[in-house]
């Protein structure tokens, strides 16, 4: 899980830099509309690995849906941090 909290801060940092050359980038420069087809696709593609029972299918899938998840939380000013806060919350 470490890992996430990083890939959490180089999206919150590639939001603050807009490398050039970074998909990230591109995604923020398109916009929340551009986002949200992304994270809709990936949620439709999650739904087909899992229908197909292929557990590499639907890790690989549903790494992309996390990804473009936390990137729209970026774009929208919130993070992964203030998911897992939410949710530890509601488990109290």
């Amino acid at each position: 899980m470490n890992f996430l909290s990083k890939l959490d801060d180089i999206i919150a940092e590639r939001k603050e830099s807009l490398p050039t050359d970074s998909y990230t980038t591109t995604l923020f420069q398109q916009g929340v509309d551009r986002i949200c087809r992304k994270v809709g696709e990936e949620a439709g593609e999650v739904i087909v690995a899992a229908k197909n029972n292929d557990p590499k299918e639907l890790t690989d899938e549903v790494s992309d849906l996390l990804f473009h998840l936390m990137v729209l939380l970026h774009n929208q000013g919130l993070s992964l941090t203030d998911v897992s806060a939410n949710l530890e919350q509601r488990h109290q």
